[in-house]
């Protein structure tokens, strides 16, 4: 049951990453933390070929980071996201799930450590991929 589970997880995660070309990062680090997860996972998808939107929850100053404009909001993002990577403790999760709601983008994606059912539910039931607990530079480097 194992094996068909992963098979199965691994068809739906390649499906999604083939299917994303935009990604906005929530709770990105900026280039001062580079030894951190929350900056060396999306400098990672930039480098494989993915439009990384930083959106900081801290660094008010910051106006770029990757190379990007910076938001502060994902509702302000012009263009049309289709993952959010979340970088926030689970806990800090839900005060963004209406900023989340407002973008609509195809799929959520809370990094390694980070689980939050009750903001997963919610999103789901708008239609949102969610993924939990995962990170996505290993799923996508495993594909």
């Amino acid at each position: 049951m194992a094996a068909e589970y992963n098979h199965e997880h691994c068809r739906h995660t390649r499906s999604l990453l083939s299917e994303t070309r935009t990604i906005a990062v929530l709770g990105i680090k900026t280039e001062a933390q580079a030894t951190q997860p929350a900056f060396y996972v999306p400098r990672y998808l930039q480098t494989a070929g993915f439009q990384i939107i930083p959106v900081p929850v801290y660094y008010p100053k910051v106006t770029e980071i990757l190379g990007q404009q910076v938001y502060r909001w994902l509702a302000d993002i012009p263009i049309h996201v289709d993952l959010v990577n979340v970088f926030r403790r689970s806990p800090d999760v839900p005060p963004h799930v209406p900023d989340i709601l407002a973008k609509m983008p195809k799929a959520v994606w809370l990094q390694s450590g980070i689980r939050n059912d009750a903001a997963a539910e919610t999103l789901a039931k708008a239609g949102i991929k969610v993924v939990q607990d995962r990170c996505i530079m290993v799923e996508h480097r495993y594909l």
